[in-house]
């Protein structure tokens, strides 16, 4: 009887056992294999030296060494949760060759994702340096980069329906580790989501912003524990493969700057823990450690030497990971079974509901509308999570998760919305300035406020103001006429103050001050998010004054009345060095002089741009065409790359043309904190002014070219250029600002 009752209690045993922890898809469906050890992967933090891991990766899948934990932390814990949930090796690399990591680490979307409306602030104010004002006053954002490129990238890297998994049921158990922001403790990410888990360990303080995460702030876990030896052992593993790809600490030479101290001693904290976790390695353990000399923690373009360094560094340790492989057949299971979640394929269903969470001054009906969602749609989930880019595209939202949960044959979406700080009121500051080295000297400082969200139909203000050489004042109250309505009525009042010289055959006759003020009352069409399409009237008073020599003249006024209807697309990538997309306005006007005469002055333009790449050069090609019918021609050419080498405006007419080619190869880049890109180019140009009823003839066609260096500042663009036309003479250029 007794044998019985013991027999009874171990089988009960077993089974509280077995109902207590349930094993991973992987623990299901391989069987033991001669009691192989359990073997961790602990990846460290790195930034773009992380990258180094997936070439340590791609060389144990090639030696089909089998991982039973993952364990990782900041980049480590962005290649290691891919994996875990199933990405095969190919996949995360094939990823992360096609990221634009420029963007990635950028302050905003791609500029071809923005809402139209963002994109015309660049036209207005080209600049990137932005504020927040709130009540307290003004206010930086809280991160260098922004979020939606980040998460996107994230999203990308992850299969299918793995975003919202919990770590707890991936194929391979993951773990990651965060820093309380608040506190200075570790945190263990063991219990969330997988996409949170991997931007929480990514939050690098003053780049990417702090996630909440179970009520706490939290950031990059590398500050406490870059390379989580502990983690991996509690986890069960009796064999731990250490990859470290921390930044080893910069020599006194290298510690000029304020920037670069106060990098040192994020390091310094880093390098500290990283050392207390080597120490907890055992002699059966495994220390992988790439040569990353010359990679530094943001060269995220040199992804692939990184990879390179993890690839050579894992076959240094061939050896000691010989132990270690299994046989053919079991690897091709192993990874069957790793990777069949991440392959299941997107089913579309129909929407049964669609829930807008988080909103506090946005309409959630105007964000419904901007999702294109619509309950009843069959849709898939890969067209759901587009909507983050969407959202994301208005700038005033700095935190997008879309939960979807599938029940029998509908769908459920839930989108949990966060509104930027710094959303509701922006401001901008710019600067241009531009210099022929002789006689033209320009020199202005701007400044923009947005505040967005006035109303439940998503009214805005836009005020612009600069003073200098040019001293403009302005606002406009654009209404969509309804909650995410297309159309919009954007009435706008401005003033400005300037001056300019006038030519006659190319020569400087005398110089003028110009003062208008003007009213505008459009009504438009927005075509989805890259062009609009406005009918307006513009009533315009001026006074023009002549300035040198004082005795030519006086000075006259104009009223003006004008009827107008404009067209405009713009898909570029960037105003300044585009690599990508389209630009188009056509514009048309009517002006009526209010002056007793009654005459029309017929004015109509073209200008179209297309830009281009091809591996380091990027370029776009320009073509402008203009007319005047009437009395005044205001239509002019001259200045840097508008027939560069001829004075600026200096060539006039009742027509003008022009057309240009520029190419430009990149050869280096700034520090991130001042801006991108360094770029070596040239033009080419072809333009002429014809009179009316003059045939365009050739022979008047002037040809020009120039020769810059150009660099892309948080200000806008900055040219250093030589230009000449031919029988026109040349010119050095100095241009900060827009340039077209």
């Amino acid at each position: 009887m007794s044998l019985i009752i013991l027999i009874m209690c171990n089988l009960l045993l077993s089974f509280a056992v077995n109902a207590q922890v349930k094993p991973t898809p992987l623990e299901e469906e391989i069987p033991a294999v001669k009691e192989r050890p359990k073997v961790a992967l602990v990846l460290s933090g790195g930034g773009a030296r992380g990258f180094a891991h997936i070439g340590v990766l791609r060389v144990l899948k090639e030696m089909r060494v089998p991982i039973d934990f993952v364990v990782g932390t900041s980049m480590g814990a962005v290649v290691g949760g891919a994996y875990a949930a199933g990405r095969s090796v190919e996949d995360i690399e094939e990823i992360v060759r096609t990221t634009s990591w420029e963007n990635v680490l950028a302050d905003r979307p791609a500029r071809d994702a923005l809402d139209f409306r963002r994109r015309e602030e660049d036209v207005v104010l080209p600049s990137r340096i932005e504020f927040a004002v709130t009540r307290s006053g003004i206010a930086l954002p809280p991160s260098a980069a922004g979020n939606a490129s980040l998460e996107q990238a994230l999203t990308r890297l992850l299969p299918a329906g793995m975003k919202s998994e919990h770590v707890n049921h991936l194929p391979i158990p993951f773990r990651s580790v965060a820093s309380d922001l608040v506190t200075g403790e570790m945190v263990e990410l063991t219990d969330t989501p997988l996409f949170i888990t991997m931007r929480a360990s990514l939050a690098v303080p003053g780049m990417f912003a702090p996630v909440h995460v179970n009520k706490r702030l939290v950031v990059d876990g590398g500050l406490v524990r870059n390379l989580p030896i502990d983690m991996a052992k509690k986890m069960g593993a009796d064999i731990v493969i250490a990859v470290n790809v921390g930044t080893p600490l910069a020599e006194e030479k290298e510690l000029g700057s304020a920037i670069s101290v106060a990098q040192q001693m994020i390091q310094i904290l880093t390098e500290q823990n990283v050392q207390r976790s080597l120490k907890e390695l055992r002699p059966r353990d495994i220390l992988i450690a790439p040569n990353l000399n010359g990679i530094n923690f943001l060269d995220f373009s040199e992804h692939h030497n990184a990879m390179l360094a993890g690839d050579i560094a894992t076959r240094q340790m061939e050896k000691r990971l010989q132990s270690l492989t299994t046989s053919v057949a079991e690897y091709q299971r192993y990874e069957q079974l790793r990777t069949a979640e991440g392959n299941t394929a997107d089913v579309s269903l129909p929407i049964a509901s669609i829930d807008i969470q988080g909103t506090q001054n946005i309409n959630p009906e105007i964000l419904l509308k901007q999702s294109g969602l619509k309950v009843g749609e069959v849709t898939s989930e890969e067209k759901i999570r587009q909507v983050t880019g969407k959202l994301y595209g208005r700038g005033d939202i700095d935190h997008v998760e879309i939960d979807i949960d599938d029940k029998l044959d509908e769908r459920e979406v839930t989108i949990k919305t966060h509104e930027a700080v710094w959303g509701k009121n922006r401001l901008r500051l710019g600067l241009e300035l531009s210099s022929d080295f002789k006689d033209t000297h320009n020199f202005s400082l701007g400044a923009m406020h947005i505040a967005a969200s006035q109303n439940d139909w998503g009214g805005e203000i836009r005020l612009a103001g600069k003073i200098g050489s040019d001293r403009v004042l302005g606002g406009q109250f654009f209404q969509p006429l309804g909650p995410g309505s297309e159309w919009f009525v954007a009435p706008s009042i401005q003033s400005n103050s300037s001056s300019a010289d006038l030519f006659s055959a190319g020569r400087k006759i005398f110089r003028i001050g110009y003062k208008s003020s003007m009213i505008d009352l459009p009504v438009g069409h927005q075509i989805g998010n890259w062009g609009d399409i406005q009918l307006g009237f513009r009533r315009e008073r001026a006074e023009v004054k002549k300035l040198l020599p004082e005795e030519i003249g006086p000075d006259s006024r104009i009223f003006q009345s004008t009827e107008y209807l404009r067209f405009r697309v713009d898909t570029l990538d960037s105003l300044a060095y585009p690599t990508r997309g389209k630009y188009l306005t056509v514009n048309w006007e009517r002006a009526l002089a209010q002056d007793g005469s009654n005459r029309a002055i017929l004015n109509s333009s073209i200008i179209g741009m297309s830009a281009f790449k091809s591996g380091e050069w990027a370029g776009h090609i320009y073509g402008e065409w203009s007319r005047s019918q009437g009395d005044f021609a205001p239509l002019s050419l001259g200045g840097f790359l508008r027939l560069s080498g001829t004075p600026a405006d200096s060539l006039s007419n009742k027509t003008v043309a022009l057309g240009r080619i520029v190419m430009a190869h990149r050869i280096g880049s700034m520090p991130a904190a001042l801006g991108g890109a360094v770029r070596l180019g040239f033009s080419a140009e072809l333009g002429g002014g014809f009179g009316e009823g003059e045939a365009v003839k050739f022979s008047k066609i002037k040809r020009s070219g120039s020769g810059f260096v150009a660099f892309d500042t948080r200000f806008g663009p900055l040219y250093f250029g030589a230009g000449s036309t031919q029988g026109s003479g040349s010119t050095f250029y100095l241009f900060l600002g827009p340039i077209w």
